[in-house]
């Protein structure tokens, strides 16, 4: 891991590298192969659109699950509205309301989180105090199960007069969650520096496993 690249213009050139990198480093953990501890920087974050001939991805759906986000409603419900239909690995996460933890506005509404961290970054711009909580061991109970969300924290600092975001991730696939969360995160790093009306700065992407599962490697 130590030749590892750490620094790309944009999320397509992230998942190029890293899904050829698992494949030929990964090391065999559960049903996938991993690579462990690894972080990134992305210098243009809102070139977000994954446009790798190996992975087809749909944009119609990330903004989907964006607006799903944005709404707070925890309800797999309201995503099959905005999409047309429920995906099933939402399906199989939802409890008997229907309900997830795993969507990401929920959580970062969820005790105003996402208010605080721009009340902080518009009273003192140095602050580092610009954090949001998403998942951590004190929430672990049955409710998490099928429905762990994979990222730990966000935090926002203000580098150089630009809005600099980290994403924490304690598990990442690189095949179909990345090209769908660092889609829905820029978009989150957009809003704030808009609300805090700053220029966007970079994105810092780290997880701690990051994997491809068996069915998604190169044959």
């Amino acid at each position: 891991m130590t030749n590892t690249r750490t620094e790309f213009y944009n999320a397509n050139e992230a998942f190029n590298y890293f899904y050829k990198e698992i494949n030929e480093n990964g090391i065999q953990f559960d049903n996938t192969k991993a690579l462990f501890n690894v972080g990134f920087t992305l210098h243009n974050p809102m070139n977000n659109h994954i446009t790798s001939d190996i992975r087809k991805w749909n944009h119609f759906y990330a903004e989907s699950e964006w607006q799903w986000y944005l709404s707070g409603d925890p309800n797999v419900e309201k995503l099959g509205s905005l999409y047309g239909k429920i995906p099933p690995i939402w399906e199989k996460m939802a409890d008997a309301k229907g309900e997830v933890r795993s969507n990401y506005g929920y959580q970062w509404k969820r005790g105003d989180q996402l208010d605080f961290a721009i009340k902080k970054l518009k009273d003192k711009k140095d602050t580092r105090h610009a954090l949001i909580s998403i998942f951590d061991g004190k929430e672990a109970n049955d409710r998490y199960m099928f429905d762990t969300p994979c990222t730990c924290g966000v935090h926002f600092q203000v580098v150089n007069e630009k809005l600099n975001m980290s994403v924490m991730m304690r598990s990442n696939d690189m095949w179909y969650g990345f090209p769908i969360d660092q889609y829905c995160f820029s978009k989150l790093q957009h809003m704030v520096a808009n609300e805090v009306d700053i220029q966007m700065g970079t994105y810092y992407h780290f997880a701690t496993n990051l994997h491809l599962y068996e069915n998604k490697l190169i044959s």
